[in-house]
This record gives C-alpha cells, structure tokens and sequence, in this order.
C-alpha cells in the first residue's frame, strides 16, 4: 500500500538527495546525567548543519525493539522490514558480489575462538585478518557434504558467508551464534520438515569445519547466523522513480544496498576519506546517494566510547566535501543505537536530521541525541523519512484535487 502510493506521486527532478548513515548512531551517557558518544564529540559541521535542519529521532522496527543493521537500513531505506524479512546471511551473499538464486540458502560465518571444551572465548576471533580469514576459507572449500553445494566467501576481517545450494533445502534454521561468550556454540536446528533435513546437513559441515580448524589460533572454530533466502523487493528504481548509488566498504551494507536496486559503486580503497572522493567523482552520475560510516558501531559493539567519539569526529571533518557539491537534500542518521556502555545494538530511537533549502529549520545549534528529541520530526518511523526527503527535493506530487 505505502509503496504504491508512492510509485504514483513521485515525480521526476534534477534534484539530488544524500543519505549518511553513520552506523550505530545512537548512544547512551557513560554517567546519570552525562553525555552520549554523540554529544561529547567536537563536530562543528554536523552541529552547524543541525542548525539549518528539522531534527527527530527515528524508530527502525518499533517501540523497544533491538534491530540488527540488515531491517534497519530497510527501514531507513523506506521499506517496511517486517515485510521484507530477510537473514544476514542473504545480504551478505549479496555484498560480495555472488550469484545468490532464488533457491539457495545464505548465512553469515564468524571465525571464533574456544577452549579445549568447546566453550566460546571470543565470538570474533579477535578480528583476524582478512589476509588470514582467506586461508582458512579455502581450507574450509575443502569440505563436501551430500545432499548440496556449499560455497563459502571471504567478506571482511572474522566474517564469512556460507551459500547452500541444493533441491528441496528448507530455510526455517536455527543460529548456531549464542551471541555471548562463557557458552558453547549451539547445534542448527529446523522449523519444518526439509529445514530439520537440511539443519542436519549443516551440522556435518560445521563438524568437518572444527576437525579443520581446531589447531589454528585464534580462529579454531565458526559460528552461523541468518540463515535465510533471497526475498522479492521492489527496487528504488519503481518506488521512488531514483537512480540510486550506494558507497560502502563492508559487504553486508552493499548487499542491502544491491537488494533494493542500487548501484553499488566501487571504493579504491577502505577509509571515510575514499568514500567520499567516490562520492565527488560519481556525483553527476545518480540523484540519490547512500554513504555508509561503519566505524561508529565497531566502537559501540567493542565497549569503546571514546573511539565512537573520535570516529564521529573523523565523519564530521569529511561533511564540508559534501555540502562543497551543492546537495538539495541531505539526510544525516543511522540504522540503529550502539552505545558503548551496553557493548551491543540497542532498542534506542536513533538520531536523525533532514536539511533542505525549503526544510521548517529548528534552529537547534547541536545534533546530539537531547537535541533531536526536541526537534519538529519528533519521534518517527524510520519508513518515513524516505518520503520526507522526497518531499524537500520536490519529488512528489500534490494528492488529491
């Protein structure tokens, strides 16, 4: 319904919008009283681009829900992600660039750490190296199961995605993830009939995989999550009538991205600063720009709050390359809260501002998680902030007589 009114009132323009999603943003004071990562930070462009904004704080699924970054850049993106449920493990198929079909079952891999008796030490692996993740990817290419093809690709760092391919596999499938340390990893288990079939092939490659690694270190063992398939979305392309680029270095964010047809652009090289020299060299080429900021939930998941600060701060010395091109709309937020004091995602509303030429400005000098939530977007749907943008960059259509 939301997304075929849309299709009917978006309009064609030469206006450009960009949309910055610093991820994690949200976050929490280290005392009672205190400030968040965010407030803390020294930005004196993103403060000064709050003053010529409207500010609120947005909600990616609902009230007091913990959102993982796959539904919440859905959101964010304008879609509802209840309806378009989609596994980690899909995006990040995606996000290397892999030929995911319709049948084929994704999940996301983490290389970990654990003792002589199984017991989880390290969820990450201390973040080896993607250098040494190759190697003990290709040891893991080894492995045959009957019943599928496994395929499993190097992402970044610890992380891995394991692609199943076979007839009649089920995707109703447990994490293995326990997603805390002290435990052990947990066995796959299925929802259905040709899930509990397919969780059993699963659970012999995972114990081909620890007979594999057990003499390697750190990483000596992998974890499983989001097992899914690849669902139907309706591209940027029909909905809101954009050609749309996206620029990220991490491979689940491009897949999000290539989900909902946008062309993903490629960054020579892994810093913020190569980001945005992609964005000045493509920025004739689309009307819609997505720039990803990962470091600010690295830091939040690591319990590190001074490092989000200063990561902010990295962010905010790039934003005057941006404004120096002229954008007509330009949204500043994130997919979800990770404060650092929680070491982990949050239920948080996420700070969010919208600046236009012809955006109502709420005069509010700061852009702070305080601030937002005296802002005149309130506390709003992150669904909808897709339209609000639209509506600044005069991309939709008067309704009704």
């Amino acid at each position: 319904m939301f997304h075929s009114f849309f299709q009917k009132r978006t309009v064609s323009s030469d206006t450009k919008i960009v949309m910055l999603i610093l991820d994690g943003l949200g976050g929490l004071a280290r005392e009672p009283g205190g400030k968040t990562e965010l407030e803390t930070a020294c930005k004196p462009n993103l403060d000064w681009l709050a003053s010529q904004s409207a500010l609120g704080l947005t909600v990616p699924i609902g009230p007091g829900i913990t959102t993982g970054s796959g539904p919440g850049h859905l959101a964010i993106f304008g879609y509802d992600p209840i309806q378009y449920e989609i596994g980690r493990g899909a995006l990040e198929a995606l996000g290397v660039d892999f030929d995911l079909q319709p049948d084929d079952i994704a999940a996301r891999g983490n290389f970990c750490t654990v003792d002589e008796n199984g017991i989880l030490l390290d969820r990450r692996a201390g973040r080896l190296p993607t250098e040494q993740s190759s190697r003990l990817v290709d040891l893991l290419r080894t492995i045959r199961v009957e019943g599928m093809e496994i395929h499993i690709e190097v992402v970044k760092e610890h992380r891995f995605a394991v692609i199943l391919r076979g007839t009649g596999l089920g995707s109703a499938l447990t994490d293995t993830d326990p997603l805390k340390v002290g435990v052990a990893p947990m066995e796959v288990r299925g929802g259905d009939a040709a899930s509990e079939t397919t969780a059993g092939l699963i659970n012999k490659f995972i114990r081909q995989a620890r007979r594999i690694l057990a003499n390697q270190s750190p990483a000596n063992m992998l974890l499983l999550r989001g097992f899914d398939r690849l669902p139907k979305v309706p591209p940027y392309s029909e909905i809101f009538h954009l050609h749309a680029a996206a620029i990220a270095i991490n491979g689940m964010y491009k897949g999000v991205s290539r989900l909902v047809g946008m062309d993903v652009l490629d960054v020579p090289g892994n810093t913020l600063m190569d980001e945005f020299s992609t964005l000045e060299q493509h920025w004739n080429d689309y009307d819609f720009f997505y720039l990803h900021y990962k470091k600010t939930d690295t830091c939040g998941e690591s319990g590190d709050f001074d490092g989000k600060v200063a990561a902010i701060e990295e962010y905010d010395a790039q934003l005057p390359r941006l404004m120096a091109l002229n954008p007509d709309v330009v949204i500043v937020g994130g997919d979800h809260s990770s404060p650092a004091v929680l070491k982990s995602h949050s239920w948080h509303p996420v700070p969010l501002m919208v600046y236009s030429r012809f955006v109502r400005a709420d005069g509010i000098p700061e852009f702070g998680e305080t601030a937002c939530r005296r802002g005149s977007l309130g506390i709003l749907p992150a669904q909808h902030v897709m339209p609000i943008a639209l509506a600044n960059a005069g991309r939709v259509a008067k309704y009704g007589a």
